[in-house]
């Protein structure tokens, strides 16, 4: 889809046995995250057991250069963040990662996900004391983490601890002084790998496309529920949250949005569920027509797989503009609409006197799909017949995206027929929940 929904984050850390330029590796591995956030980012890096971090809103290479990486200095342990707001404000004091100070020391956090019990925690806290500086979940779990520290042996413990108490969708990386710590929710909502370098350097990552970017072996995934702990270059597991839940979660939208095509996520190649997804289109929704197009970026595997189902010819419909963010990274309603005209031009040639099978992800309050509908008109096509590549959505999502009421989701609402008619195209399908699982 572009446009209009969701809202994810993406985390970076690294481990290594000697002191090198780290912040330039996480550098590197956000840059290849940058699909998952484009408000603000931030590196922190550990060097003799000190801590030092920069953020700033804006795309990596906004909020870093020469100057600021080489002040960030050399170190064992970094870790990165690039920064969506699925919770709090788009402001610089939410950026990450979080560096907190508390008696047992220093602690850096990144965060991606969205904890369902965040006010009740913040809340609970508050009345213990405790003043938030910032409105994002990612504080809630600091405070959570470091007050478990007071009694824990250790900080492996206070996050398992810790993790008794947050409720959600999470993947944490956190650098204590002397290790480095990685975790991911029990349900496995949201993706969390691990990696490794040439040198032995250990990687984590939100997708397996940023370990490309560093050079870095796939090892596998995290388990849901799996803490594991990096120190003094030994690798642990804690699993005393697997299994906790009678079933893993996956976050559907990781394959068919929020993903980079090259990822891997849970065995699943985003590129590979999307072409599939595209040719279970061309089955369930055959049409007459010239010419399929998709919606850049996440549309264009599916179109492909249903010009391969459908035997249709497969084109270059829609030009993106490189330079402008994905339009779901624009929080306000108005300004992902104009977004829209500035990011996606049709290519007349390939669209005018043509009956178009028009290929998206999804349509969430359909305001982006009827711009998209009505470009495609203005360039010349004969019908447009548009082809969603996920079930409709009716159910709100408290999980990482930002729909949390049926009211933003056109279809509890109208029709197929009437959702078809809004946005402005001759025929509307989407895909069958059971080809979608």
């Amino acid at each position: 889809m572009y446009g209009n929904l969701h809202e994810e984050c993406g985390v970076f850390g690294i481990y290594r046995k000697d002191n090198a330029d780290v912040g330039r590796i996480v550098y590197y591995g956000l840059t290849a995250l940058q699909h998952r956030g484009e408000e603000a980012a931030g590196i922190a890096v550990n060097r003799d057991r000190i801590i030092r971090c920069h953020k700033d809103l804006g795309l990596v290479s906004d909020v870093f250069d020469d100057d600021s990486l080489n002040d960030l200095g050399t170190g064992n342990m970094a870790i990165g963040h690039v920064r969506y707001s699925t919770s709090g404000n788009s402001t610089k004091v939410n950026a990450q990662p979080m560096l907190v100070k508390h008696i047992k020391g220093q602690m850096a956090l990144a965060h991606n996900g969205n904890l369902t019990n965040s006010l009740e925690l913040r809340e609970e806290l508050e009345r213990k004391g405790c003043i938030f500086h910032t409105t994002s979940d990612t504080e809630v779990i600091s405070y959570i983490i470091t007050g478990e520290r007071l009694h824990a042996p250790s900080i492996e413990e206070a996050v398992t601890r810790a993790m008794y108490k947050i409720k959600g969708a999470y993947s944490l990386i956190l650098m204590s002084p002397a290790k480095l710590i990685a975790a991911r929710d029990p349900l496995g909502f949201k993706p969390l790998c691990m990696g490794r370098t040439s040198d032995g350097s250990i990687v984590f990552a939100s997708e397996t496309a940023a370990l490309s970017a560093v050079s870095a072996e796939f090892i596998r995934d995290l388990l849901p529920g799996e803490i594991v702990v990096i120190e003094k270059g030994n690798i642990s597991s804690i699993k005393e949250h697997i299994g906790r839940v009678s079933h893993s979660s996956m976050c559907l939208f990781e394959y068919i949005y929020f993903a980079r095509p090259d990822s891997r996520i849970d065995g699943i190649y985003a590129h590979d569920f999307r072409e599939n997804a595209g040719r279970s289109l061309a089955k369930e929704h055959a049409v007459d027509a010239d010419v399929v197009i998709g919606v850049p970026d996440s549309g264009l595997e599916a179109a492909r797989g249903y010009a391969k189902e459908s035997k249709i010819p497969y084109e270059i419909g829609l030009i993106k503009n490189k330079y402008i963010g994905r339009s779901f990274i624009a929080p306000d309603q108005s300004v992902r609409e104009n977004k829209v005209r500035m990011k996606l031009a049709p290519v007349r040639s390939v669209i005018e006197g043509k009956r178009v099978v028009l290929i998206d992800d999804s349509i969430v309050r359909g305001t982006t799909s009827q711009q998209i509908v009505k470009l495609v008109r203005e360039a010349g096509a004969k019908e447009i017949h548009m082809r969603i590549s996920s079930p409709p959505f009716l159910n709100p999502c408290y999980y990482g995206t930002d729909i949390d009421s049926k009211e933003n989701l056109i279809a509890c609402k109208y029709s197929v027929e009437e959702i078809c008619k809004y946005i402005g195209a001759d025929s509307l399908g989407y895909l069958n929940v059971n080809s979608a699982l």
